[in-house]
């Protein structure tokens, strides 16, 4: 009886051992499989040089103080004054791989932030699944606000920006962090997938 006992709780130890084997293989295979998927939409270094952000003077003609734009860019009555001025607000901010607050912050958490105060929308947290938020647009269809997705080398959605106006997009550079660059740039053209435009926005 002791010898049965014995070996009970013997097969027992094993059994448990096992699991806690089979555990942490699977928990590594996951976490190695979750590594690989972060690979493929990673976002890539890109070496430019960001549009100069310089304040630009509106005066009336009068006697009244100028009014500024911190984006440097002009605009008139017709445009999201609020949009331009929290973008503003975060030029210069260092880019930062996952993170989301002005002490480092990735392409798609500026995105999300600039959507929630402007606009009061919360998006997903990556830039692939962002584009479940919004009707894909073409290129020739943008307009102030609208999303802009960008591939990397390995063909997979990897950044978002923001398109202003002009040619003109806000986003999380991996080399210069919270900027603005020219769609018309080689790199940014050559990786242009698509625009979105949120599905609670009219067309």
């Amino acid at each position: 009886m002791r010898r049965a006992i014995i070996y009970i709780i013997f097969a027992a130890s094993v059994m448990f051992s096992g699991c806690e084997t089979l555990r942490n293989f699977m928990a590594k295979d996951l976490e190695e499989e979750d590594f690989i998927i972060g690979k493929l939409y990673e976002d890539e270094y890109v070496a430019e040089t960001p549009v100069a952000v310089k304040p630009v003077q509106k005066q009336n003609g009068k006697a009244e103080k100028a009014k500024t734009n911190p984006l440097g860019l002009s605009y008139n009555a017709s445009d999201n004054t609020k949009l331009y001025e929290t973008i503003g607000s975060w030029i210069g901010v260092p880019y930062k791989y996952g993170g989301t607050t002005r002490d480092g912050i990735d392409c798609s958490a500026f995105v999300g932030v600039i959507y929630k105060e402007v606009y009061g929308l919360t998006l997903r947290r990556t830039a692939n699944d962002m584009q479940q938020d919004v009707r894909l647009i073409d290129r020739d269809r943008l307009r102030e606000g609208d999303l802009l997705f960008f591939t990397n080398s390995k063909g997979k959605v990897s950044h978002v920006g923001i398109y202003l106006k002009e040619g003109l997009f806000a986003h999380s550079s991996t080399s210069n962090g919270v900027s603005i660059s020219r769609l018309t740039d080689t790199y940014w053209t050559k990786h242009f997938y698509r625009g979105g435009r949120h599905k609670k926005f009219s067309d």
